[in-house]
């Protein structure tokens, strides 16, 4: 596996910028807030895809909330650790009883457009984000009342104990957003973030300028993100000096290493890549089947083969990234006499074959299952390979479960009950049609345990059964590779989908 620059929950990727707009060296100071302008004062990112709009609660677009968490704010936010911190609201109190969240807003709190952000705004923006025709209503069902108590305290109550309820508060579509103006924010945003929209091209480039009213500092005055959807366009202007800070993959990061022009950033990401067993399916029902494959694969070179050495092994279904999470990629070296050993013991000595599905969509999952059934042939397993359009695949093989073996990934949440809760025995969204009545008590068990200790270990003991159990082969957290030009600090990743761009500063 190639050197990682950058490992860990926290990362601060000091990142380089050319050919920006030049002004003057200051540091300005109003009655609202602090910006620290240096000589460069105007950032230029490369992004591959356009916003679909402007409003976070009419979105799911990752790409989208890039954007626009510059340009409005939750009540909280998160930290590149994973914590919770504030945001919009200065500070927050959970009742005994776990049902009651009660929210202190930041005094003085304005929308862009100049209007009050207070209690009742809060309680008009989630009236919103609970409604029918929102993407995220499911997510907030559990909040049955809101109350505005006074202009700087919102009080939340849910119908049951939800232990992950707090974090939903510092996702990007839970932004505030000012309902008076709904009708217009897929183009006009209005937020409380630190940056408003200055001018969006669609399919070119957004830009955003400095909030005046934002009391926080900000260090750059003017944050561009052009639309590239070539790679190599991308990789050409960056090397122009058009282009302040690009993503790469790993087959293209070798131009940039050991130049000391630029920077290579590696960031862990929160989410993991499988190949995903059907439990129902005879063979993969013997746990001794499902190990041997995990000891048939050679994790170290699929990662290495398909994603050029850039990903973090891993051994259960748990991001690296997540304070919560146990190594667990050693548990099954690669051993294939091991594997024919297992499956001989299974009943399996002359071989046995498997209907392998992979998303047509996805190249580097088509490439990783094609990397796995050569080594599993090795042993005695044979797949047979259909390559299905990404519909195909979710209607098929992810809702109604017609298959033995599939590659794909999971993105993380913030807590790790959303990520581990496909493996309850009535989820929907078990697609392995698995089944552990301790894994399943252990998650039930979660959602009522309010110490957080307690918490921990449940999930640490999940991790521990998948690992052992291993309902899939657990691949690797994938890492994000960013380049940029040499002189800029204060790029830090997150656990979610958010860029925090007020913090980049130019290095003197």
């Amino acid at each position: 596996m190639k050197r990682l620059i950058a490992m860990g929950l926290t990362m601060l990727l000091l990142m380089g910028l050319t050919a920006c707009s030049s002004g003057t060296s200051s540091t300005e100071s109003n009655t609202e807030g602090t910006v620290s302008v240096s000589e460069k004062n105007e950032l230029v990112m490369a992004l591959s895809v356009d916003p679909d709009g402007l409003d976070p609660q009419r979105t799911t677009a990752a790409s989208t909330f890039q954007i626009t968490n510059n340009i409005y704010e939750p009540l909280l936010t998160v930290t590149p650790e994973g914590e919770l911190t504030s945001a919009l609201a200065d500070s927050w109190t959970v009742s005994e009883d776990g049902l009651t969240i009660t929210f202190t807003l930041r005094a003085d709190a304005q929308f862009s457009n100049g209007n009050p952000c207070d209690a009742d705004a809060v309680v008009a923006s989630f009236e919103r984000l609970k409604a029918e025709d929102s993407p995220r209503a499911g997510d907030y069902a559990n909040i049955i009342s809101m109350e505005a108590v006074d202009a700087q305290t919102v009080v939340f109550t849910m119908g049951t104990l939800d232990v992950a309820a707090l974090s939903s508060f510092a996702y990007p579509w839970a932004a505030i957003v000012d309902v008076t103006v709904a009708d217009t924010l897929t183009n006009q945003p209005v937020g409380t973030g630190p940056y408003v929209l200055e001018q969006w091209i669609p399919q070119q480039s957004l830009t955003l300028t400095r909030n005046e009213t934002y009391p926080g500092t900000v260090n750059i005055e003017t944050v561009e993100f052009r639309m590239m959807p070539d790679a190599a366009s991308q990789i050409s202007a960056f090397q122009n000096g058009e282009l302040d800070i690009i993503t790469v993959s790993g087959d293209q990061v070798g131009a940039f290493e050991n130049n000391p022009d630029y920077k290579v950033i590696q960031a862990p990401a929160n989410s993991l890549q499988l190949m995903a067993m059907n439990l129902d399916n005879e063979a993969l029902s013997d746990v001794r089947v499902r190990q041997a494959i995990n000891y048939a694969v050679d994790k170290d070179a699929l990662i290495e083969t398909v994603w050029w050495g850039y990903g973090q092994k891993i051994g259960s279904h748990y991001p690296t990234v997540l304070k919560e999470y146990v190594d667990h990629s050693e548990d099954y070296t690669y051993d294939p006499d091991r594997a024919r050993e297992l499956l001989a013991e299974a009943g399996y000595s002359d071989g046995l074959t498997l209907q392998m599905y992979l998303p047509q969509n996805y190249t580097a999952y088509v490439n990783a299952g094609q990397v796995i059934a050569d080594q599993l042939e090795q042993v005695g397993i044979h797949c047979e390979i259909t390559i299905v359009e990404w519909a195909t695949w979710l209607s098929d093989v992810y809702t109604n479960r017609q298959y033995d073996l599939t590659v794909v990934g999971h993105t993380g949440r913030l807590d790790p009950y959303v990520l581990l809760a496909r493996y309850d025995t009535e989820s929907g969204e078990n697609y392995f049609n698995y089944s552990n009545p301790e894994v399943d008590q252990l998650l039930a068990d979660y959602q009522s345990e309010q110490d957080e200790a307690a918490r921990t270990e449940m999930v640490q003991r999940i991790q521990e059964i998948l690992a052992e159990e291993v309902p899939a082969l657990y691949i690797q957290d994938p890492i994000s590779l960013y380049v940029t030009q040499s002189d800029v600090e204060g790029f830090v990743t997150y656990p979610i989908d958010i860029y925090e761009m007020k913090n980049v500063s130019f290095a003197s």
